[in-house]
């Protein structure tokens, strides 16, 4: 059960200093999910994947998924299921009552001061420090689990992505089809 313990600290962890949104909590979260031996690098990239296709932020997605395989994990294949559903529950009420606590009380504080010098210049200080945490997270995303090992495959990888890109921007094409083609050409690719 010291597996709930762990979960719940690297949650509120990620609760409490995961800010700048989703992205920005790449880094954090990876650190705390992969290096424990919760999931692998491979699993944590699927996380990502799979978390911009369902609904709900990555944090919550992944406390959900993580709280449900760990526990399943730790204590052996032939648990109940019910002990992995508390773990996701416990996971996902963690990583959000931070966010809710610091939204309700700072949001607070913040409104009353919102014209005050010291709380511009937090923002401002603010910004680049998402912009740096976002590009962390993109420079987390490009490893072998998503563009292969071999030249060829990153080479393909790399093409397909900026073919996305260029179709986005050029083209008034809708965005899940975009995300469709772009799936539908590497599993053609790939397999």
């Amino acid at each position: 059960m010291i597996i709930y313990l762990r979960l719940i600290w690297s949650y509120l962890k990620i609760g409490f200093f995961g800010f700048g949104g989703g992205y920005a909590m790449l880094s954090l979260i990876q650190s705390e999910i992969v290096s424990p031996g919760w999931i692998t690098e491979k699993m944590f990239t699927d996380i990502v994947a799979i978390s911009q296709m369902t609904p709900g932020p990555i944090g919550i997605n992944s406390a959900t998924y993580i709280g449900y395989s760990a526990p399943m994990a730790a204590l052996g294949t032939d648990t109940s299921a019910f002990w992995g559903v508390l773990g996701a529950l416990i996971c996902t009420l963690v990583v959000v009552i931070p966010s809710f606590l610091l939204t309700r009380y700072v949001g607070h504080f913040v409104s009353r001061h919102r014209n005050s010098t010291a709380i511009e210049g937090i923002f401002r200080g603010l910004r680049p420090v998402v912009i740096g945490l976002i590009a962390s997270a993109a420079l987390i995303l490009m490893n072998e689990e998503n563009f292969g090992s071999s030249t060829s495959e990153v080479t393909i990888s790399v093409i397909i992505a900026l073919a996305t890109l260029a179709i986005n921007l050029f083209t008034k094409i809708h965005p899940i089809l975009i995300i469709c083609a772009a799936g539908l050409a590497g599993y053609i690719i790939y397999i």
